[in-house]
């Protein structure tokens, strides 16, 4: 099978990778995770996870008719490393939600046009209306990790976009947005697990870009602009929630649950929603190299 960048990524692993991601790769079992940080040991079962995913997605139906009803406007903002699981994460929020009013912005690169814009401009015309839910999957903070580590902004238009972004998210706001922002983390040998994965499946190859491929070897620069980034966002108006996603499965769950415990919406069941794991969903505190 032909592999996507001539096998870049797996030339990665078998030459560049530090040996002990290769390793903890290399002896992975199944449904172990694999950082040595990580506060669970071993991956949620599935039949747990399941029922519980299940009973989330009946308070998940129930907000967005309160959204509904109530005209709110709700956008979530996901960022993290690639193949953190941003895009599945969402597909579990949507998962039972009407289209209509559920909307996913994942946006490609700036046209020539949108380049000459303000930089803002071209996520303000997705933000949501009355009794919508918008989730950014990647967001204006590709200014903040994406584009200072390959060199696609300057540093005067880096330095501007940490001027304006506080302000930005506080009119945001102030003007009636409930606005999450989460950051989904994931360690180095996970996430060379889950690229290898996607390299050799036919159906997740479309997942990859050239920038993936280019990013596993700035891991270290990642991790300064991502720090940077956290310590210079963090508001009380539009706080980060950090997620350790080793586990996509408890990843999504407590993801979830941070979005449904900030509403009183009708007929919610806080005993069905159930408590958050502080230990891998929280500030950026617990975010970890």
């Amino acid at each position: 099978m032909e592999l996507p960048f001539d096998g870049a990524i797996s030339a990665f692993f078998k030459t560049e990778a530090p040996d002990d991601v290769r390793k903890a790769v290399q002896s992975a079992q199944k449904g172990e995770v694999l950082s040595e940080t990580y506060p669970h040991r071993a991956r949620k079962g599935r039949k747990s996870y399941e029922r519980e995913m299940d009973a989330l997605q009946i308070e998940l139906v129930k907000l967005q008719s309160w959204v509904r009803e109530n005209g709110i406007r709700i956008a979530m903002v996901f960022e993290g490393r690639d193949a953190a699981g941003k895009g599945g994460t969402i597909g579990r929020f949507r998962m039972n939600l009407n289209p209509r009013s559920a909307h996913v912005v994942a946006l490609a690169k700036p046209t020539e046009e949108e380049r000459s814009q303000w930089y803002f401009q071209r996520y303000i015309k997705h933000l949501p209306a009355a009794g919508e839910l918008v989730f950014f999957d990647r967001s204006w903070y590709n200014r903040g990790v994406v584009e200072p580590v390959f060199g696609f902004c300057t540093p005067d238009e880096h330095t501007q976009f940490f001027n304006q972004v506080q302000p930005f998210e506080q009119m945001l706001v102030e003007d009636g947005v409930h606005l999450f922002k989460f950051w989904l983390n994931v360690g180095r040998a996970e996430q060379l697990r889950r690229m290898l994965k996607r390299e050799s499946d036919p159906l997740k190859q479309w997942k990859l870009s050239s920038i993936d491929v280019k990013g596993l070897s700035l891991w270290n620069e990642y991790s300064a602009a991502i720090q940077d980034t956290l310590a210079r966002s963090h508001t009380n108006h539009a706080p980060w929630t950090v997620v350790r996603s080793d586990d996509k499965r408890r990843a999504r769950l407590n993801a979830i649950r941070t979005v449904l415990h900030r509403f009183e919406y009708t007929r919610k069941d806080p005993d069905t929603i159930g408590e958050i794991d502080s230990a891998i969903c929280g500030g950026p505190d617990i975010w970890d190299v």
